[in-house]
């Protein structure tokens, strides 16, 4: 077995397991189905590659939570009419359209390791040549919130879980001396899940989502940081002199 990690961080994420009408939620870590969603947009395939996006499913995925980020709702408005189009609207004796109304859920200044894990090594090296060079512009959960780099940390030669311990964190004011790993699990291990977290098709007319079991284990924080950020001369205020 060998693992693909990624750094998944940015000022806002969302991960809408349960994202339906109005209210727009996001879970706490990244879910599978957003992060699979985000390896077919890197290689390409369209929403109707249904095969293809369950071979994708069929990786074993696990999410190290290097900093948790603070909930963040936003209020948001869609088809507000002006003021000409709502006396328009009575002039032909109709009601105008109200304005839809949204509140959606974002993760601010989370960081978070994760991983999928494959006995096929091709198709690891596969995606990893795909993140680096994606077909389709990437996105953490929404289209409004692209990734920092680096995205892809690479393949590690051992299995997922051993993986996500090794690998320092990608967060260096992460406080505490543990972190939560949310993982795929068996149906019948103890502490597991069902969760509606499996893409089965991602077709704008009706989207389909399978169950996946999940567990999550706290444990101890490795012991480096890495600082993926590093410093830089850039300053965009000169611009401006």
């Amino acid at each position: 077995m060998a693992a693909l990690l990624l750094r998944l961080a940015a000022p806002l994420q969302s991960w809408g397991a349960d994202s339906k009408f109005e209210v727009r939620k996001t879970d706490r870590e990244p879910t599978k189905s957003g992060v699979i969603g985000l390896l077919a947009a890197a290689l390409g395939l369209r929403r109707d590659e249904t095969a293809a996006l369950q071979e994708l499913g069929q990786l074993r995925f696990a999410v190290r939570v290097d900093r948790e980020g603070s909930l963040l709702v936003d209020f948001h408005t869609a088809g507000n009419p002006t003021p000409a189009e709502v006396e328009k609207a009575r002039a032909a004796g109709k009601v105008p359209s109200p304005p839809y109304v949204t509140s959606r859920h974002y993760l601010s200044d989370a960081a978070f390791l994760a991983g999928v894990e494959s006995a096929d090594h091709a198709l690891l090296e596969r995606l990893e040549r795909a993140l680096r060079r994606p077909a389709f512009p990437l996105f953490l959960g929404r289209r409004s919130c692209p990734p920092t780099l680096p995205l892809c940390l690479g393949i590690r030669e051992t299995g997922l879980l051993d993986a996500l311990r090794a690998e320092p964190l990608q967060a260096a004011d992460s406080p505490g001396t543990s972190c939560r790993i949310v993982m795929d699990a068996d149906p019948g291990q103890p502490g597991a899940i069902p969760k509606q977290d499996l893409p089965l098709s991602f077709s704008p007319i009706h989207r389909q989502y399978g169950y996946r079991a999940v567990r999550e284990q706290v444990e101890l924080r490795p012991a480096g940081v890495t600082d993926t950020l590093g410093e830089t001369e850039h300053d965009p205020f000169t611009e401006l002199r």
